[in-house]
């Protein structure tokens, strides 16, 4: 089965690669992040300590076009290029706010949970100090706090870092040698084309008959229409009536409860969200179809499963979230990571398939057909394995010697440095650039840390070298698609991450000084942070010598299933000449929930048999777009729902 199946190659050709690249970093950028740092960093941590919410991808796209008109009334023009690294400093900038760490640490370490567990004691002062002097005046610039933000910088700054220089030779590996479509990638890049030609006034690069900001509009109405709904009426009835009033299920419609007589084991329902269904149509549809199968595959083993008592834990009234994590400790958390392994093996197998094959067309002479665009900003290959053995070499004895060099401790990070992290990105990146899926071994990390046999709760505090940098891989092909300079994201990041994490701790020692957080000022800490910290000091109990739910989740057995099952399917669709997708979709959806998928295999059938139909190749250049504007239209209508909220509630707050 080659990887170069027809559809993978239109996905491949709905943007095509500039032949100049440009840097797109500038004093205004750095001006921007300072505007950014002081706009969007309190407010990002406000709404998640109030509502629990984040405005990640809705924040994104508003600041952008908030800066595009700016620079229009000054009679300037954003390139691509400009509006991509806004883009991205945007992100940076609310990914920074999104991280409370540091107000739930101090809550933790005096939390109930963490006294009845008995762990209150046992915390290390390097992840948050504890005494009652140091909580007194609810400030972090005290000395008692300098060692936590001193391991925090570290990890952000290495972790950055690999994600930019890892993310990269993964990028390198599966779009320029393998040449995967990244599916995914043209929604943002086409969204931000869109912007940038409606500053010119034209289409640069692109089919006449494609109007890019007309399909960006359409997509912009059908998701403020559709928020206004799914989003809007139930955020500004609670606000207003007192009680929430809901015309579409959040996050979807659980059936489990009514069909566990006829379907036991399997949880039933559906997602009416109209984002799956949109995305339903920019997917490859044989990955959609493969996924679709993986669920139907799924519901049909789980009650035969059941009645063989391999799934036993499942009772009747279990929702649709107890049954899922029930059915994975029984069986899926293994089978997946067997699934996962079989994905790796077949991607190396394909990767040594595709370096022998050019090393045979030059003669001998090596691979030489995967030379990258001049001026993209590439750096070598060597400089990429040498950064990750230094990175994973400092993360390895900094945590071995917080950890007193515990002999399984160490075991497990050098695993996690040479084996996982390296598996579990490339398997990602593979996914990424195929039908724009994420993979995660679930609980790999409780479950090492358990078998290493340390016995203590700070190894769950540790930096680990376990990561996953094969998501990264479709923010550079947005990059590459929009004729941006890799140096100059890497200029932005090293250059304007330091703002934003002086931003973010000031920010967030200042809102900690207005008030006890949790209190009911912060209405969501105040109902829910108790509940995350029961849930985590359940899970750091687990390395005090007693017994975990956890050690039942794994075993050789059905792992080594899994990785069978995998194999087997990849076989038998090749032998029938399947495109490769069908099997990538499969492997990401069998043991998962249902309820999404649905409603995406129905937006994969209309958008092949109705509107590919109807306008031909067009539309795949047509949907990515719509996507975009889809996005920024719902965001839109959640970011006004949530400023109607706030300003309701501090205004019948007031004492007068």
């Amino acid at each position: 089965m080659s990887v170069h199946d027809k559809e993978l190659e239109e996905y491949r050709q709905i943007m095509e690669v500039p032949k100049e690249f440009e840097d797109g970093f500038s004093w205004s950028s750095l001006i921007g992040t300072l505007f950014l740092s002081l706009v969007l960093v309190p407010g990002c941590i406000y709404m998640e300590l109030v509502a629990g919410m984040e405005i990640g991808g809705a924040a994104k796209w508003v600041t952008i076009i908030l800066f595009v008109e700016v620079a229009k009334r000054a009679n300037q023009k954003l390139s691509r290029a400009q509006i991509f690294v806004l883009f991205y400093i945007t992100g940076m900038v609310v990914g920074s706010a999104s991280n409370e760490a540091l107000l739930f640490r101090q809550f933790l370490v005096q939390s109930e949970s963490a006294i009845s567990y008995g762990i209150a004691n046992l915390i290390p002062a390097w992840y948050a100090p504890t005494g009652e002097e140091v909580f007194k005046n609810r400030t972090f610039f005290q000395m008692e706090w300098l060692a936590p933000i001193a391991l925090m910088i570290f990890t952000g700054f290495f972790g950055n870092l690999n994600n930019m220089i890892l993310g990269y030779g993964l990028f390198r590996q599966v779009s320029d040698i393998e040449k995967l479509p990244f599916p995914m990638a043209p929604i943002g890049a086409q969204g931000i084309t869109a912007l940038a030609d409606q500053v010119d006034g034209t289409e640069k690069g692109q089919d006449e008959e494609v109007n890019r900001w007309r399909y960006f509009c359409i997509g912009g109405s059908i998701g403020m229409a559709f928020g206004l709904v799914y989003m809007g009426l139930p955020t500004l009835s609670g606000a207003i009536l007192g009680h929430t009033v809901t015309v579409i299920p959040i996050p979807f419609a659980d059936w489990s409860t009514y069909t566990q007589d006829v379907l036991p084991a399997v949880a039933t329902g559906i997602s009416l969200d109209l984002a799956r269904f949109i995305t339903g149509m920019i997917i490859p549809f044989f990955a959609v179809l493969g996924s679709f199968i993986g669920i139907l595959a799924t519901m049909i083993a789980n009650p035969i499963l059941y009645t063989q008592e391999i799934l036993t834990t499942v009772s009747k009234g279990d929702s649709t979230v107890e049954i899922i994590f029930k059915n994975n400790i029984d069986l899926y958390y293994s089978l997946t990571i067997g699934i996962s392994l079989a994905i790796a093996v077949i991607g190396f197998w394909q990767i040594f398939k595709s370096a022998k094959k050019g090393y045979q067309s030059e003669g001998g002479e090596g691979d030489d057909d995967n030379s990258v665009p001049e001026g993209r900003g590439d750096i070598p290959n060597w400089l990429v394995i040498s950064f990750y053995i230094i990175s994973t070499s400092i993360y390895v004895l900094l945590s071995g010697w917080l950890m007193d060099w515990h002999p399984g401790v160490l075991i497990m990070l050098v695993f996690y440095g040479i084996i996982y992290t390296p598996l579990i990105s490339y398997v990602t990146a593979r996914l990424e650039g195929i039908c724009g899926q994420v993979i995660e071994i679930p609980f790999i990390r409780e479950l090492s840390f358990i078998l290493s046999g340390y016995q203590g709760v700070a190894i769950w505090f540790i930096p680990t070298p376990k990561n996953n940098y094969g998501d990264e891989t479709v923010f550079y092909r947005k990059a590459e698609l929009l004729g941006t300079s890799f140096w100059s994201l890497w200029k932005a990041k090293i250059i304007l991450w330091p703002i934003v994490l002086v931003a973010m701790i000031c920010f967030s020692s200042f809102i900690w000084s207005l008030n006890e957080i949790p209190s009911a000022v912060y209405p969501f800490t105040q109902e829910m942070w108790e509940f995350q910290a029961k849930n985590a000091c359940l899970l750091y109990s687990a390395t005090l010598g007693e017994y975990s739910l956890f050690q039942e989740a794994i075993s050789i057995d059905k792992i080594s299933v899994g990785f069978g099952l995998g194999m087997l399917i990849y076989v038998a669709l090749a032998l029938c000449s399947a495109p490769t997708m069908m099997f990538y979709g499969l492997a990401r959806s069998i043991g998962g929930i249902p309820h999404g998928f649905i409603l995406e295999f129905v937006g994969a059938l209309v958008g092949r048999y109705y509107f590919k139909k109807k306008f031909g190749k067009k539309w795949l250049k047509m949907i990515p777009v719509i996507s975009a504007g889809y996005m920024v239209g719902a965001g839109l209508i959640s970011m006004v729902g949530i400023g109607v909220v706030f300003l309701f509630k501090s205004s019948t707050t007031l004492p007068y």
